[in-house]
């Protein structure tokens, strides 16, 4: 009786914590299809009529697009530099014996912990001297300075779950390190790399100090640019509010399409067999 009682109890507070998680993007999201003078009413009221106005204005009539190609163009390239080295750094890194692998983990570690103000004003140095700033490849490089250590960490927690068996017997059947690497290892922690790939690409897309430090009208991304949709002007809430689902919608989206690879790889190591 007990067990037919807690399901639904569980069922209950999950869905109410959900919600609780939602409500802003469910607020900004009714916000954007107001008028601004609906936008300020405190209640959650539903007496106005809705308009998509303000998302046809942040598409068509700024350089939203723009910002909104920079940033998928950046954080693509992010992610596949970072999660290639990555990958290979954290499955060499596994193959290492704990007194040699240790001191490097926690040296990547050390570098992650920086606050990220202290590594955005030597970037900004080092690319003024080379005059880089607001190009790609300084914007590239350096989130993938920033995401690599993240992506090293990750990358050993999944590779550590293969059993060394595995790799022995490749060795056995003739595989050198490349092929056990690539035909083996890679294959049993494929979930694992869509689970990289998901937060990288979230710490890139999302990152806003080096982008606001290092970009400029080139390269500007749309964490920098919905930062000056936010004015004190009233006429602007609407659009900001439809600037930031705007920026949403992708991640959303790439979410749902890879949900049955994110289960799988957030569920490796769950079970010990």
């Amino acid at each position: 009786m007990q067990q037919y009682l807690k399901q639904p109890l569980l069922i209950a507070a999950l869905t109410i914590f959900t919600l609780i998680n939602l409500s802003p993007i469910i607020w900004g999201a009714i916000i954007s299809i107001k008028q601004p003078i609906d936008a300020f009413i405190p209640t959650l009221s539903l007496d106005f009529t809705p308009t998509l106005e303000f998302h046809e204005q942040v598409w068509s009539e700024s350089n939203f697009l723009h910002y909104f190609t920079n940033s998928v163009m950046i954080s693509a390239s992010t992610v596949i530099i970072s999660l290639s080295f990555g990958t290979m750094a954290a499955y060499q890194l596994t193959r290492m014996s704990p007194a040699t692998s240790r001191p490097l983990l926690i040296s990547i570690l050390g570098l992650r912990m920086f606050p990220h103000i202290l590594l955005a004003l030597p970037f900004f140095v080092i690319a003024q001297t080379l005059s880089l700033i607001d190009t790609y490849p300084l914007m590239i490089l350096s989130f993938v300075a920033i995401n690599q250590p993240f992506t090293i960490w990750l990358m050993r927690s999944f590779f550590a779950e293969v059993p060394k068996e595995i790799y022995e017997a490749a060795a056995i059947d003739g595989c050198n390190a490349w092929h056990t690497f690539y035909k083996v290892a890679l294959p049993m922690v494929r979930p694992g790399i869509w689970v990289t790939a998901l937060f990288s690409l979230l710490l890139a897309y999302n990152e806003f100090l080096f982008a606001r430090v290092l970009s400029g009208p080139v390269t500007r991304t749309l964490p920098v640019a919905i930062s000056e949709y936010g004015t004190e002007d009233v006429s602007y809430w609407s659009v900001s509010a439809a600037a930031a689902i705007g920026i949403t919608l992708p991640i959303v989206i790439f979410i749902i399409l890879l949900q049955r690879h994110l289960v799988r790889g957030l569920a490796m190591g769950a079970v010990k067999g």
